[in-house]
């Protein structure tokens, strides 16, 4: 289905802006390099341009939080469904990149700067260079789709490969032109499904969490007051809107290993109305939580906040008792539905491990 926009001076007789067009895809790619946030407020850009040695230049090339890679493709005008053919071409290419080739991209783009000390400075966590390029996704940019590019599109969404397609559309108002955008698909849903390397299968129903248990996020709590939780900015809270009443969700801490499996009783809450159920009746867990200072530095804050999703917990164990072993799933999205085959294995692995994996907790 086609996404329109438009856009609407505001006044006792509204006017509808005329519809305008860049002066070419060169204006497109200069706007989003001197404001990433065209496109999203969670991307850092790695490279622009970059020679992928097969006959052709990436556009852009970003990551995420995660070390995660994102392919960036744009076009100016309709996106003929061979675009989406080159996109998938060049994403074969950045599946294979190294960390030592991303840095290079990444020099070459930013001369003088170092990746790891950049990453740090831009989202406020190390740069794991294991997790860098672990999964990628592929977001094409343009001012309308044809429909069978469409259909592809929906198609390869429904096969587990992350791509997306952000429109963008531009209007103009005397001697000022206006840019707007929509997504395709959700980012939620895009962010959830990451394109992990390897053999894919279907969604096997089992969500992952990771539970980032520190000195800003309190595990006993969690497991005492029953609620799983993220914080630290958009990228990390919104796909805990993924999760729904009834879900079952495995959690891992990273750096630990798997150290519960829960029932979802409620949906996602900012810590300013997540309540608890204490010996005392009811409160607010920030009222009793043990990293109050943490949660109350950005309780007025919608977008740093810490946020809660309530669960019945089946089974938990201690920090210092989680459950790895080589060749678990493990993935920095706090919560994401997994389609690799690692996955189903884990999950496998984990059900001989947590036996009341499929019972309410007594």
């Amino acid at each position: 289905m086609p996404i329109r926009q438009t856009i609407w001076r505001v006044s006792d007789k509204p006017q509808q802006l005329p519809a305008a067009k860049l002066a070419s895809e060169q204006q497109l790619e200069d706007m989003i390099v001197a404001n990433p946030e065209l496109l999203s407020d969670e991307l850092m850009l790695i490279g622009r341009q970059e020679d992928t040695g097969r006959g052709g230049r990436i556009d852009l090339l970003a990551t995420s939080p995660d070390g995660s890679l994102t392919l960036i493709e744009l076009k100016r005008d309709r996106t003929p469904r061979e675009v989406v053919a080159q996109a998938l071409d060049y994403a074969s290419w950045v599946e294979k990149l190294e960390a030592d080739e991303i840095a290079a991209i990444y020099a070459r783009f930013r001369p003088g700067r170092n990746l790891a000390a950049d990453f740090r400075d831009r989202f406020s966590v190390d740069l794991d260079e294991e997790a860098l390029n672990a999964s990628h996704q592929v977001i094409v940019v343009a001012a309308a789709l044809d429909d069978s590019t469409e259909r592809i599109i929906d198609y390869l969404g429904s096969r587990g490969v992350s791509i997306n397609v952000l429109f963008f559309q531009v209007f103009e108002h005397g001697n000022d032109k206006f840019f707007s955008r929509a997504w395709l698909i959700d980012p939620i849903q895009a962010q959830s499904l990451p394109a992990e390397k390897g053999p894919k299968e279907p969604w096997n129903g089992e969500f992952y969490v990771s539970f980032g248990a520190d000195q800003y996020r309190s595990w006993e709590d969690a497991r005492k007051y029953g609620f799983v939780s993220g914080g630290g900015g958009a990228w990390y809270t919104r796909t805990l809107e993924l999760l729904s009443p009834g879900d079952r969700i495995w959690v891992k801490a990273p750096g630990r290993g798997y150290i519960g499996v829960a029932r979802v009783t409620g949906r996602r809450q900012p810590a300013a109305d997540f309540r608890i159920k204490t010996g005392k009746g009811e409160s607010l867990y920030v009222d009793v939580s043990a990293v109050e200072a943490r949660l109350r530095q950005y309780l007025d804050d919608p977008e740093m906040t810490e946020y809660f999703v309530p669960v019945e917990w089946l089974e938990t164990r201690p920090l210092d008792d989680a459950v790895q072993e080589i060749g678990f799933f493990g993935n920095q999205n706090t919560v994401c539905k997994p389609t690799s085959k690692k996955w189903r294995t884990t999950v496998d692995r984990l059900k001989q491990t947590f036996t009341r994996w499929d019972s309410p907790s007594t």
